[in-house]
């Protein structure tokens, strides 16, 4: 099940709700007389989001299911060590992050580590071990929970479902943001939802919705047509249509990661809790460390409080210690070696940027370094899309130069931009913070009072018009998976 399903939109969320809104009057009626204000108790609410997250994960996969239970029951029983005072402190925890990884690394790289030894000659099976949805996140998540714990930046769960909330809560679970334990911590226990709260939680989930179905979905079907199909497929691709299913690609996983996104920090808004954003228009960016400061931002700061910084950081063995990061940032994306050479590709060219353009950029125009960055931006997606490095080889011979030169893949190349027009102008401009211009000049125009009455009228009906085209666009659709669910 993902987000953008009629199924999930017209059927779960309304069964969701309900219960939801029937947990939070038994709560409340529980918690009168107890506190003056009321609403406190979260127990029944808690329920219900742990309840619709189990069954949430468990459609596509009920057995693994399992093992996201099991995977919280280990870190349950290492928190309560560590959040003790105990001498064990620093054995539980260093225990729990070792199985997290052992986990991680048995269903995630146990066939990649095995066709490495086949490869030097080894007898080795495969052992043929289905990759759970969503699993990196999760287990990024758990170990957030044990070090967050251990360094006393937050207390342990003394209850077993409230860690299982916090694990497997659905608006999250299976494409990020990777939600921090201390960011949440209190809100599990006690949240307030007020009305504004879930009016710009809606707003930000059809946001969400909008980028995945009308502009996302549009632009897998221009990157597949140009860069699918293998290297058969890839042999006639001329240089122009190398470029074309790139820089579909590119904003393709724009709009498919950072919608999902929204939509989860939508629906966690709707709930009371206040997920961190993890996108901030990363092409408009000057350099390749801006870049990665602006994508896919909680996986960026947890690579940078947990592995960065305890390694020293910029104290020392800096050019180390980013190659390391980056190194684990290609295997987090995906066992194969064309996400370790793309995770080594960036840490290179960040590393090389700390003693060049960083502090040489406010002398060069801005102009030239936008187009530096989005170009090596651009190279860095052919080289995550492509697993195997045949495909990866034909690519990148087209997209420098020695594709193809028959016309008619030219002329498809062609009909492809001038054709989808203004789905390419609609996607660039909305990759760039219009949203922030377009409210500032509205609030400039009508003033603060009816510039805010203008924004919301105006969200209100743009939120109605793109739920029912994103609606009458998923009828029928095949192509709706979202990008980072196999991550």
């Amino acid at each position: 099940m993902v987000f953008s399903d009629l199924f999930f939109l017209f059927a779960f969320i309304p069964s969701f709700a309900l219960c939801y809104l029937l947990g939070y009057l038994i709560d409340s009626a529980l918690a009168k007389g107890k506190s003056p204000q009321g609403g406190k108790n979260m127990t029944f609410r808690n329920a219900a989001l742990v309840l619709f997250s189990l069954i949430f994960y468990a459609w596509g996969e009920p057995v693994y299911v399992f093992l996201m239970i099991g995977s919280v029951i280990i870190n349950y029983i290492a928190g309560r060590f560590i959040d003790g005072a105990g001498k064990w402190r620093g054995a539980a925890m260093i225990v729990g992050v070792a199985l997290d990884l052992s986990i991680l690394a048995v269903f995630k790289y146990a066939g990649f580590f095995c066709s490495i030894l086949r490869s030097l000659g080894l007898p080795v099976a495969d052992p043929g071990i289905a990759l759970p949805i969503g699993i990196s996140f999760y287990i990024f998540q758990s170990i957030s929970y044990l070090v967050d714990v251990y360094r006393r930046e937050s207390p342990g769960q003394k209850r077993f479902v409230d860690l299982l909330l916090y694990i497997s809560m659905f608006p999250q679970l299976i494409a990020g943001p990777i939600v921090r334990y201390g960011t949440v911590s209190e809100e599990i226990l006690q949240r307030h939802v007020s009305l504004s709260d879930i009016k710009e939680g809606m707003w930000r989930f059809i946001i969400g919705l909008g980028k995945k179905v009308i502009i996302s979905n549009q632009l897998s079907e221009l990157s597949t047509q140009f860069l699918g199909g293998g290297v058969e497929g890839l042999s006639s691709l001329t240089t122009l249509g190398a470029w074309t299913g790139i820089l579909a690609f590119t904003l393709q996983i724009y709009f498919d990661f950072s919608g999902y996104s929204d939509m989860a920090i939508g629906m966690g808004r709707c709930m009371g809790f206040h997920f961190k954003e993890n996108f901030d228009h990363p092409y408009i960016s000057r350099s390749l460390t801006e870049f990665w400061r602006r994508w896919h931002m909680s996986l960026g700061s947890f690579f940078r409080d947990y592995v960065y910084i305890p390694l020293g950081g910029n104290r020392r063995h800096q050019p180390l210690n980013i190659l390391i990061v980056w190194f684990l940032t290609g295997m987090w994306h995906g066992a194969s070696w064309n996400f370790i050479l793309w995770g080594l590709y960036f840490g290179i060219i960040v590393m090389i940027e700390k003693y060049t353009i960083i502090r040489w950029k406010d002398r060069i125009p801005a102009v030239f370094l936008h187009i530096y960055s989005l170009f090596i931006i651009i190279m860095g997606w052919g080289l995550f899309y492509f697993e195997d490095f045949a495909s990866l080889g034909v690519f990148f011979k087209a997209f420098f130069g020695a594709g193809a030169k028959d016309g008619a893949g030219n002329f498809v190349a062609t009909s492809a931009l001038l054709d989808n027009f203004f789905l390419w102008i609609g996607a660039i401009l909305l990759s760039l913070p219009v949203g922030r211009t377009l409210e500032g000049w509205i609030l400039k125009l009508f003033g603060q009072k009816a510039g805010e009455a203008v924004l919301e009228v105006s969200k209100l009906l743009l939120s109605l018009g793109i739920l029912l085209l994103s609606c009458a666009l998923l009828v029928g659709a095949t192509n709706n998976a979202f990008i980072y669910t196999r991550f």
